[in-house]
């Protein structure tokens, strides 16, 4: 059994690219300096999370209990009993051990009714100072999370079956298109018909805002805005009616979400719950791009990559929106940061090579001279870096200006590159990006963008060989230099102010991602976060670091 996924046997890695990406001749030693001062920035807060718990952690260690519902406020019953038991005792012990305790006294029959109760403030929590009976608490707690665990597990090995009945699209990349009307019932029909037109993974974007809730919304919902809310049961409507086009179609249809924002952990876990495959889960977009307080999402990040890990879903991570707010080839080098960072950090959390759909991006001014040349540099040195990563690549969205024959055109050339380069996820570009929210028919001519260009140089990248030393390996060095440069900067002049600094979260307040300004104690969501007790105790996090069933 693996450590880190809980699994019986190594888990099943999508395929492939027919044929290896075109050598760079990139220098072993610039490459694992790279590394290695990725893991030093990444290890202080790594340390930092497990000294830390939040709102959201407890309330996902709940839910995978099975405490589900909300009140006629639409309050989800989590949040009621995570508050009660923080406004009564504090959460530095966790919330398992008052919640269990007061079940054995018999505070309430079930979990259900002792939230319900304690939301009235008709529940006495308490820390039992008796070591047998923090000893039974604690016990009862895991046996109640191991269920949810199990259940993740079964899901997982459903999805294997599915996989293996059904097949896995014939060819990569991946085609993954983007669905979200902000009504659940309108974005099925046409999440099949995507599928029945060629897209192999089909993302559910969010509502708008959703990432700033300290909740999860309850059931299916109708009312969306640029999107549809993160459900349970929104999941669950949503991976049933892609069972059932996959069946048809003969392959296997993926299906994504995000597991991001204040709430990431809980969402992490419904998705494990009702069979996601993919979730979108950047280590640093909600800190650059939501302000959301830098200690939670890291903290609230690694108990979703575990959770992620245990259920065989593949992250992808948001380098592409660095180059939405600084420019693609001065800050190319940041994007490279950025996958190192979340490449440690995934795996530190027991994600494995072929759960890491790092992020980068087709962004470069196409007016700038040989900017597809570069486009095909920066995309081939995140292939050679991350050869066993599942890359998702990113169509051009910053200069799409409205001319919607010319973007037609942008978005052939990103999918050229992407075939050229070996990618694994390609997101499909519209080409009526920054005008309307596409119709059906753009969708229709943006897989035909694809499928020609994938039928007419699928096999290219057997035959693209950069001559060596020339512009595009030139290029793709100079990327890598330049993080490595800025890994070493941060790395030395952060870590020069004091023992008690961390210099990832230092960077991060100075701005040098995504030109954003994020200091460590700012930002949304901070008073979610709780200093662990020496004796603190959260059930999940056990099991999941120890691989328990």
């Amino acid at each position: 059994m693996s450590p880190r996924t809980g699994t019986k046997t190594p888990p099943r890695a999508p395929a492939r690219v027919v044929a290896p990406p075109p050598p760079l001749e990139l220098d072993p030693k610039v490459v694992r300096r790279a590394r290695t001062l990725a893991r030093r920035l990444g290890e202080p807060v790594v340390e930092m999370t497990r000294s830390r718990t939040t709102v959201s952690v407890e309330r996902a260690t709940l839910r995978l209990a099975g405490l589900a519902g909300a009140d006629h406020e639409r309050v989800p019953w989590v949040n009621h009993l995570v508050d009660a038991v923080r406004d009564q005792v504090g959460l530095e012990h966790g919330v398992t051990t008052p919640v269990w305790d007061a079940l054995r006294r018999e505070e309430a029959p079930d979990l259900l009714t002792l939230a319900q109760k304690a939301s009235a403030g008709a529940v006495n929590f308490r820390i039992p100072d008796r070591r047998r009976e923090l000893t039974a608490a604690r016990r009862a707690a895991r046996a109640a999370v191991r269920p949810g665990l199990r259940c993740i597990d079964r899901q997982r090995a459903t999805r294997e079956r599915l996989i293996t009945r059904l097949g896995d699209p014939p060819q990569r990349p991946w085609v993954y298109l983007i669905v979200a009307t902000g009504d659940i019932h309108e974005d099925i029909p046409q999440a099949q018909s995507a599928a029945r037109a060629g897209a192999d993974v089909i993302a559910v974007i969010r509502s708008t805002g959703q990432s700033l809730l300290d909740y999860v919304p309850e059931g299916a919902t109708r009312e969306g805005f640029a999107g549809t809310y993160a459900t349970q049961e929104n999941f669950r409507l949503m991976r049933e009616a892609l069972d059932e086009v996959s069946k048809e179609l003969g392959r296997y249809v993926r299906l994504t979400n995000y597991a991001s924002g204040l709430c990431m952990p809980e969402i992490a876990t419904l998705a494990g719950l009702e069979r996601l495959d993919m979730m979108l889960n950047d280590s640093m977009y909600g800190i650059l791009f939501r302000d959301i307080n830098p200690v939670r999402t890291f903290v609230d990040q690694r108990f979703s990559r575990q959770i992620h890990a245990r259920a065989g879903i593949i992250i992808n991570t948001g380098e592409d929106n660095y180059l939405t707010t600084a420019d693609a080839v001065e800050a190319a080098h940041t994007v490279t940061v950025s996958q190192l960072m979340n490449e440690y950090f995934g795996t530190e959390a027991g994600l494995a090579d072929w759960q890491l759909g790092l992020g980068h991006a087709f962004e470069i001014d196409p007016d700038l001279p040989d900017s597809f040349r570069m486009e095909l540099a920066h995309a081939l040195l995140a292939r050679q870096l991350f050869p066993d990563a599942p890359l998702k690549w990113m169509p051009p969205t910053k200069h799409m200006t409205g001319d919607v024959f010319r973007g037609h055109l942008l978005d052939g050339f990103f999918n050229l590159a992407g075939v050229m380069t070996g990618q694994s996820i390609l997101l499909v570009g519209m080409m009526t990006e920054a005008v309307v929210t596409p119709w059906l028919s753009d969708r229709d001519l943006a897989l035909q963008n694809v499928r020609y260009v994938l039928d007419a140089a699928g096999g290219l990248t057997e035959d693209f060989r950069p001559p060596p030393d020339g512009f595009i390996q030139t290029r793709a060095r100079q990327v890598l230099s330049e993080a490595v440069d800025l890994l070493e900067t941060i790395t030395r002049d952060r870590g020069a102010k004091g023992s008690g600094s961390i210099p990832l979260l230092e960077a991060i307040g100075d701005g040098t991602f995504g030109l954003m300004k994020r200091p460590a104690d700012r930002g949304k969501g901070l008073d979610g976060v709780v200093v662990r007790a020496d004796d603190y105790d959260n059930p999940a996090i056990t099991m999941l670091e120890e691989g328990s069933r």
